[in-house]
């Protein structure tokens, strides 16, 4: 279902052809002030993956990927929903070393993606991910790398305004920190992570959101989250109020991956232990034997305001199947 819709009496400050290059702009400088403040170096990415590879995130786990046949290797693959297990094997095959990272402007396809404002088929992102070491798997330098994460869209917004000055999007720094257990409990009212979302950001205006994916006391999760993918205890929402379509709009979903342990227990939560025995799965519960660094950071989404709407670029990370 397509629910789009066009503000009562909006007007876009910029016409067709000046909100492209508005969009340009924000692209360039985006990705100089995020490499620069997150140290990463941008990487080519892969359109589609072997589906026998087990490298494609299968988001909320009811998602179907494009798929295709490739006769002159016998093999079939898949248009990528996301890059989060690639990412990984891309650190390996770059020999990226603790304190450096890599990022991508990722393109995919999600066929069953609910369409709105701000959710397309149609998938432009940046993608990202960082190593670091076991000790910063914590909720701390989780923080820390959200600040950096968002002073980087606050500074490239800044200069947006300079280039383009009839912009005046703003938006704040400071950004306020709370689970999504303290969530529920603050809204008990509401029936939904997104209602709890929206009446949080509405007055926080910038906002993190932790610990999304488990069950809740309610019963029910926050969110769909992949069980493969980020620490359930150690991942996070980013979001900005947006006043145009007057409501909270995420920019990042990012987390402290899943190590050997968090990897074998939510892959039970979520009944998909069979995926256990994929490729990339099977490397991690191995202690991820394959990977010579002790964990990583990654994302998904960071999206760039222009004019009073949100340009859904988003910043993830990426690289290739070799």
């Amino acid at each position: 279902m397509n629910k789009i819709y066009i503000p009562e009496n909006y007007k876009p400050v910029l016409d067709a052809y000046d909100t492209q290059r508005a969009i340009a702009y924000i692209k360039e400088t985006f990705q100089q002030e995020f490499s620069k403040a997150l140290n990463l170096k941008r990487v080519s990415a892969p359109l589609f993956v072997t589906e026998s590879s087990g490298l494609n995130d299968n988001l909320n786990g009811y998602e179907r990927p494009v798929a295709f046949d490739i006769p002159a290797v016998d093999m079939d693959a898949q248009v990528v929903h996301s890059l989060a297990k690639w990412k990984r094997l891309a650190l390996k095959r770059y020999n990226f070393t603790v304190g450096n990272g890599l990022y991508t402007d990722m393109n995919a396809i999600r066929r069953d993606e609910a369409l709105d404002n701000i959710h397309s088929i149609y998938v432009d992102q940046w993608d990202w991910e960082k190593i670091i070491t076991r000790e910063n798997r914590n909720l701390d330098f989780l923080k820390l790398i959200v600040r950096a994460i968002v002073g980087a869209i606050c500074d490239t917004n800044d200069r947006l305004h300079v280039r383009f000055p009839q912009l005046r999007t703003e938006l704040s720094r400071e950004v306020t920190f709370i689970t999504a257990q303290e969530l529920e409990d603050m809204y008990p009212g509401l029936e939904t992570g997104s209602q709890r979302e929206n009446a949080f950001v509405r007055e926080h205006k910038t906002a993190c959101v932790m610990q999304i994916g488990g069950l809740l006391r309610s019963g029910k999760p926050h969110d769909g989250r992949a069980p493969d993918y980020d620490d359930w205890n150690l991942n996070c929402d980013i979001f900005f109020w947006d006043e145009t379509l007057n409501r909270a709009l995420e920019v990042s979903s990012m987390g402290i991956r899943v190590d050997a342990e968090s990897l074998a227990a939510q892959l039970k939560a979520a009944g998909c232990e069979a995926r256990a025995q994929l490729a990339f799965q099977k490397d991690a519960l191995s202690f991820l034997s394959q990977f010579p660094y002790p964990a990583v950071l990654s994302a998904a989404d960071a999206g760039v305001y222009l004019d009073k709407t949100i340009w859904r670029n988003v910043v993830l990370v990426a690289d290739y199947i070799g």
